[in-house]
């Protein structure tokens, strides 16, 4: 298990990777990243089960950014486990053409649901955690990076469905 000094280095290089990606880009929201790298890099190191080399594994946890502008910390996520490279941050965030876009789709074998609307992943995780749990049996965890509030479209009712799970 990762110390939290390896926890803090690790939220610290997220943080770093989303701004060098965004100022490189010219574009984006870095500063939406800023706010959820340490929980992401506790995220990644203790919680989040995932074969990143076997995308399409049935048991593979999920992972739902909610605020789909933070895509910086999404992708810098993915060069920390090994699946973007460095160059590949740098060179194709926000630029014309890549999978690597300002909001994360699933163009990139890593990522299940487009979000672009603040609050939509809520619900769109729900949707992934009821199909594991009541169609799929399978003994995935789906875990939603929300938007702390804003909300655009239908997405109180996936937020009381949710609470009465």
């Amino acid at each position: 298990m990762k110390t939290m000094d390896d926890i803090r280095e690790l939220a610290q290089q997220l943080r770093v990777d989303s701004i060098r990606c965004s100022t490189s880009a010219g574009s984006g929201h870095p500063t939406s990243s800023m706010s959820a790298a340490d929980l992401m890099a506790v995220l990644l190191t203790r919680h989040f089960r995932y074969d990143w080399q076997q995308p399409d594994n049935p048991a593979n946890d999920h992972l739902i950014f909610s605020k789909g502008h933070a895509s910086p910390l999404l992708y810098s996520m993915f060069k920390a486990a090994g699946v973007v490279s460095d160059e590949e941050l740098m060179t194709k965030y926000r630029r014309f053409g890549s999978v690597l876009e300002g909001h994360p789709t699933p163009a990139l074998p890593w990522v299940d649901v487009a979000t672009g609307s603040l609050g939509q992943g809520l619900p769109d995780g729900v949707g992934v955690a009821l199909a594991g749990r009541y169609l799929d049996a399978l003994p995935y965890r789906v875990w939603v990076l929300d938007v702390g509030g804003a909300r655009q479209g239908g997405v109180l009712p996936a937020e009381q469905f949710d609470r009465d799970r």
